[in-house]
């Protein structure tokens, strides 16, 4: 998943000052759409225990789909799993709710924290099955040729380590042939 993201924050364990748990929040939409796509929603459970309950599940995995949106963050929970599984939408949560219980929001369009990580409207976010992470807009456009180098030394170590001619000397020598820089070790990090 790549994705700009469109944030909120939630709460989940009372009911809101007033009006509904989500159908008076409908304005969020709008903020969504500002984002350019593909957009991602991010939503931060302020509780002091995240994930009560759920913002998102069938019912909205299906409206931010049709904005524009292919994903969910959160540190909360989410639900409907096998449902909008079959949509395509993807979630990254801290857990599973039954219920959506209380959830509601009640700030959207600002910075929030999920995980340690504060992201912001218009960031850059990658995610996959290990978790999510925010990339630096100006080495994105570098990534995917970068990307392509990594993976195919990768196969080559893979490769020999497979190989019935691998030896120590041999992974040495392909080390070696692999990073040619002795300042440079096999991340492309500069050694201090």
């Amino acid at each position: 998943m790549v994705g700009y993201p469109a944030t909120s924050r939630v709460r989940t364990s009372v009911p809101p000052i007033q009006g509904h748990n989500y159908l008076d929040r409908t304005p969020r939409w709008n903020t969504i759409l500002k984002i350019p796509a593909p957009r991602v929603v991010v939503v931060e459970d302020v509780e002091k225990r995240p994930g009560l309950g759920s913002f998102v599940g069938e019912v909205h995995a299906n409206i931010l789909g049709a904005l524009g949106c292919v994903a969910a963050v959160t540190n909360g929970a989410v639900r409907g799993l096998p449902q909008v599984r079959s949509t395509g939408f993807q979630f990254f949560a801290g857990n599973v709710a039954v219920s959506h219980a209380y959830a509601h929001i009640f700030q959207f369009g600002t910075p929030v924290e999920i995980g340690g990580l504060r992201i912001e409207p218009g960031d850059l976010l990658h995610g996959d099955r290990h978790g999510i992470l925010k990339i630096p807009l100006e080495i994105a456009a570098s990534i995917p040729a970068r990307a392509r180098e990594l993976q195919e030394k990768e196969e080559r170590v893979i490769a020999m380590c497979r190989s019935a001619e691998f030896s120590l000397d041999k992974l040495r020598e392909l080390f070696r042939d692999l990073n040619p820089d002795p300042k440079e070790d096999n991340t492309g990090r500069i050694k201090e």
